[in-house]
């Protein structure tokens, strides 16, 4: 009986010291309660024919007739160029970012890699508001800076705007921009925390800088690789709204090769058809969890240690 009131009061005690840390996290479950959990309720207008004046409760149930209408219209366009974008995305991203972290892991002058890490993570800084401003500068029909090179060498200028088939390289080549700076520094942090003894241990056994990085630096960015790889792979119906909306200005004349899911339901929350936007969102956010239950699950059984559970 003493050692089990002992044990008690030890936890008492435990947990009284930690009530003031306890009470930083007050304002975080508070905020999650009110803008993230409550508002789910609002989940059921994807079931039902939803009017402002019948309110939520009020409206008509239709089942899964707002699924149904998704899936026979246009679902199969929408759902193919966000899949591919995103996947896309997040390899060629992945690739990018440990390339030029592994570049600049070889760089001994600390100037430059600040200077190098300073102007490459810029980007990411940068408003996609501002980002297609910049690209509004670069295709714009008459006073583009392409379209006046075009001229200049004896070229047609190009409708950049009407033309959708330009516009899968500009939207690729505009993300990568303003992402990989961002992502190298995540890896170069990695790779800055491997104990310089291995790689001491690999010179004297004869390995040169390219085995050095092949055999010590990668295998030490497999942890977080796996990691970005789950969470990326996680929000692979979502998309960078901004990059698709902003950048190509919401021209009509590009949904063919421009429209993903997240302007889809941008154009029918604008348009005020909520309960097939519901409907869309919330099979979104399913196939989000499922995807990425799927994707840690296979990380798990190849590598279990670097697997999120």
């Amino acid at each position: 009986m003493k050692n089990n009131k002992g044990g008690l009061q030890k936890r008492r005690s435990k947990y009284i010291t930690q009530l003031p840390i306890l009470a930083l996290c007050v304002p975080v479950i508070l905020y999650m309660l009110i803008f993230n959990y409550i508002p789910m309720g609002g989940v059921i207008i994807a079931f039902k024919n939803y009017t402002p004046i019948e309110g939520i409760f009020g409206s008509r149930w239709v089942g899964f007739a707002n699924f149904d209408y998704f899936f026979k219209t246009d679902a199969s366009s929408v759902l193919l160029k966000t899949i591919g974008y995103n996947m896309f995305f997040i390899f060629l991203n992945m690739f990018l970012s440990i390339v030029i972290a592994l570049l600049l892991f070889e760089v001994n002058s600390k100037n430059c890699i600040k200077l190098f890490q300073t102007s490459m993570s810029l980007p990411h800084t940068i408003s996609y508001v501002i980002v297609a401003y910049i690209v509004y500068a670069l295709f714009a029909y008459d006073t583009g800076i392409i379209n006046h090179f075009l001229t200049s060498i004896g070229k047609e200028p190009i409708l950049w705007y009407n033309e959708p088939k330009y516009w899968p390289l500009i939207l690729t080549v505009t993300q990568a921009w303003k992402g990989i700076g961002m992502g190298s520094v995540i890896y170069y942090g990695t790779l800055m925390g491997i104990d310089n003894s291995l790689f001491e241990a690999a010179a004297l056994d004869g390995a040169g800088r390219f085995k050095q990085t092949l055999h010590v630096s990668i295998p030490a960015l497999i942890p977080i690789i796996c990691i970005l790889l789950i969470t990326n792979v996680g929000g692979v119906l979502g998309g960078d709204q901004a990059l698709f909306y902003q950048v190509p200005r919401d021209s009509a004349a590009l949904y063919s090769t421009t429209d993903v899911l997240s302007t889809y339901l941008q154009r029918g929350v604008t348009s005020g058809n909520l309960s097939v936007t519901s409907a869309v969102g919330l099979f979104q956010n399913v196939v989000g969890l499922v995807m990425l239950l799927i994707t840690n699950g296979i990380i798990s059984k190849i590598s279990p240690e670097n697997s999120l559970l």
